[in-house]
């Protein structure tokens, strides 16, 4: 059993303690020296000789200097126009890769010392934000990701109409961005403010945005739980290289999930309930690394704060579906402890939620729970990632091995955390809650088949925590189990941070073929929707490519292979048939495929390699489609009816 000194922890294995200050007594060497000036010397203004930066200084500035300039070196010679099969991973130069390592290893130097000087552990953090992040902001020449292409056709139909029509029906599910706008809303704004023509300008860079929002409301929280700055800033650095889920786009999630964190910081911090800490503000029976319970509230303060909160949970209800159903199962699970037993908080969050999902959201929200008696208790589909295909060629499946090894790594490392640091877990226990309380949403329904991604995401935090409870020993224990673990943690440490770094890289750049698309193909897809009559029927093998959504509400869509994969075979015998069977009659229908929807519908495991070349020649041979137009960026035919091929 550790057994703990009298000094509180520190936060460094070697102290001086944050608030220890030297006996004014007891002055520098230099001081003493000048202690008695000669009796003709001014002393009414004392020289001040200013002090160079110290050995720790430049020792941990060091790193940071050399990492930079490593980056700044590989950025040009990164080769994002020509990706192949392992997306960037094998477009990133050795000097990226360097300046990732000396990143980390700056990290671990200055972890050593953040009890005294936290704010290099927050450079580094930043700058390892920027490292990862960064690349694709500086040197895309179009939207990454289609899905934030898509965003930024919603926010440019948004400005032209300046309004939203909630109770109008959209294909291919358009309708719900009018009924949850304000995300949306928000963007139009700052399109209008920044003087810009549309949020393609900016859109890259929202990872960069959102994580440097997201790195102080993470502070706030791990700060509720423990005193120990290392255990902080190790929970910062693992939830950023663990978020590799890619949420943290100009999206609603993204926009939304920050306003949550926000909100389960004002709970942790102002909501606890008098009487309820029992002995949790006893230091002799904490964990070292826990900090106290914060103060008590009474019922008027929190009534007050709970006015406070309530525009920016009524923000994430008009922002995003699933992100308020979260927020309730979080605060529901946190009223399973008497220090957060706050019923009234959950009551209000509970209404404020249905009644934006009876008026705003009522169509897609009925739409919803008319499917649930299908889906609910359905824990195999539910938990499913992806439509259905499984992932084909080597970077997707790269990917989806480099997924599963990182949710079992922080599993292993927050559960060896739960097991060992049983006072922490106690004093912890709401951050545990809340990493548990979206587990349940897999016996709802499958989210569109990222349900699985969003109760990762949801309960990340809490276990990245807990994961570096597990890598970061107590600091002021003593003992032969003390001296132990931080022999463990001298290794293990810097094993973790280095596997979860290698496997943040594929993760978020392994399948980087179907993220970025060439200017010219997305002027090729625009040409296509353009010519194409209001009303028209637009064909593509996959909404998962740049300009899918360009002019939404003018067209109807048909991603005709987002369906089970035996579907997709039985097509590939007929591909012009088939399509020819499902458009209306009478209905002008263009179908539109670009590589970057090859790359998509392969690697997604939608159709078997090959299959999308055969695919597009059996069209182009077809009676039934006339070429438009072809390039290296693209095909685009229009349907012929057999009335007018005959």
């Amino acid at each position: 059993m550790q057994q703990r000194v009298p000094a509180p922890a520190t936060g460094s294995d070697v102290p001086p303690l944050p608030s220890a200050r030297r006996p004014e007594a007891e002055p520098n060497a230099e001081a003493s020296s000048n202690a008695a000036p000669h009796a003709d010397a001014d002393t009414s203004a004392p020289s001040r000789v200013p002090r160079l930066p110290g050995p720790q200084t430049l020792f941990s500035a060091l790193p940071l200097l050399v990492a930079a300039a490593l980056w700044v070196y590989a950025l040009p010679r990164i080769g994002f126009r020509d990706i192949a099969d392992y997306g960037l991973l094998d477009r990133f130069p050795p000097a990226f890769y360097a300046s990732l390592a000396v990143l980390t290893c700056g990290f671990l130097v200055t972890l050593r010392r953040a009890g005294t000087a936290p704010w290099w552990p927050a450079a580094y953090s930043v700058a390892m934000l920027v490292a990862l992040k960064a690349p694709p902001a500086i040197l895309y020449d179009s939207v990454r990701y289609a899905w934030a292409s898509k965003h930024d056709a919603v926010i440019s139909r948004l400005l032209v109409e300046g309004t939203v029509y909630p109770q109008r029906e959209l294909s291919g599910g358009m309708s719900a961005y009018d009924q949850w706008p304000g995300f949306f809303s928000l963007d139009a704004a700052l399109v209008r403010a920044f003087g810009v023509e549309s949020a393609a300008s900016f859109i890259n860079w929202a990872p960069i945005a959102l994580g440097v929002l997201t790195l102080p409301v993470l502070l706030l929280i791990y700060r509720t739980f423990s005193d120990d700055w290392r255990l902080v800033w190790t929970g910062v650095w693992i939830f950023q290289l663990a978020n590799w889920v890619g949420q943290d786009y100009l999206s609603p999630q993204g926009f939304s999930y920050l306003l949550y964190l926000t909100v389960f910081a004002v709970v942790v911090r102002h909501f606890v309930r008098p009487g309820s800490a029992g002995r949790l503000r006893d230091r002799t029976v904490l964990d070292p690394a826990a900090a106290a319970v914060p103060p008590p509230t009474t019922p008027k303060q929190r009534a007050i704060a709970v006015l406070i909160i309530a525009p920016l949970i009524a923000t994430i209800n008009a922002s995003h579906q699933l992100t308020p159903v979260m927020l309730c199962a979080t605060l529901f699970a946190l009223c399973l402890t008497r220090r957060y037993r706050n019923i009234g908080l959950l009551v209000v969050t509970g209404l404020i939620m249905l009644a934006w999902d009876l008026t705003m959201g009522r169509v897609l929200f009925l739409e919803t729970m008319s499917t649930l008696k299908d889906s609910a208790g359905d824990l195999l589909s539910n938990s499913r990632a992806g439509y259905a295909g499984e992932p084909t060629g080597p970077g997707p499946e790269l990917v989806g091995a480099a997924n599963i090894l990182m949710v079992l790594a922080l599993a292993v490392l927050a559960g060896t955390a739960v097991l060992l640091r049983r006072r922490l877990v106690r004093s912890a226990l709401p951050l545990l809650l809340a990493a548990a309380a979206p587990v349940p949403m897999f016996a709802v329904n499958d989210y569109g088949g990222e349900m699985l991604f969003r109760v990762y995401l949801f309960g990340l935090p809490g276990t990245a925590f807990f994961a570096a409870a597990a890598l970061v020993p107590a600091a002021g224990a003593v003992g032969r189990a003390a001296r132990a673990a931080r022999r463990t943690a001298g290794v293990a440490l810097p094993l973790a941070v280095t596997a979860l770094l290698a496997g943040f890289l594929p993760s978020y750049y392994g399948k980087e073929g179907m993220h970025y698309a060439p200017p010219a193909e997305l002027a090729l897809t625009r040409r296509a929707y353009d010519r194409a009559p209001d009303g028209a029927l637009i064909l593509a093998t996959t909404g998962s490519f740049p300009g899918a959504y360009h002019r939404y509400d003018h067209y109807e869509r048909w991603f005709f292979t987002e369906q089970e994969v035996p579907e997709n075979l039985k097509m590939l015998k007929d591909p012009a048939g088939y399509l020819a069977r499902g458009i209306p009659e009478d209905r002008p229908a263009f179908v539109v495929l670009t590589p970057t929807q090859e790359k998509a519908v392969i690697g997604e495991g939608y159709l078997p390699p090959g299959s999308f070349r055969t695919l597009s020649e059996d069209l182009k041979r077809s009676p039934l489609f006339r070429v438009v137009e072809e390039s290296e960026h693209g095909l685009v035919l229009e349907y012929r009816p057999p009335s007018r091929t005959s």
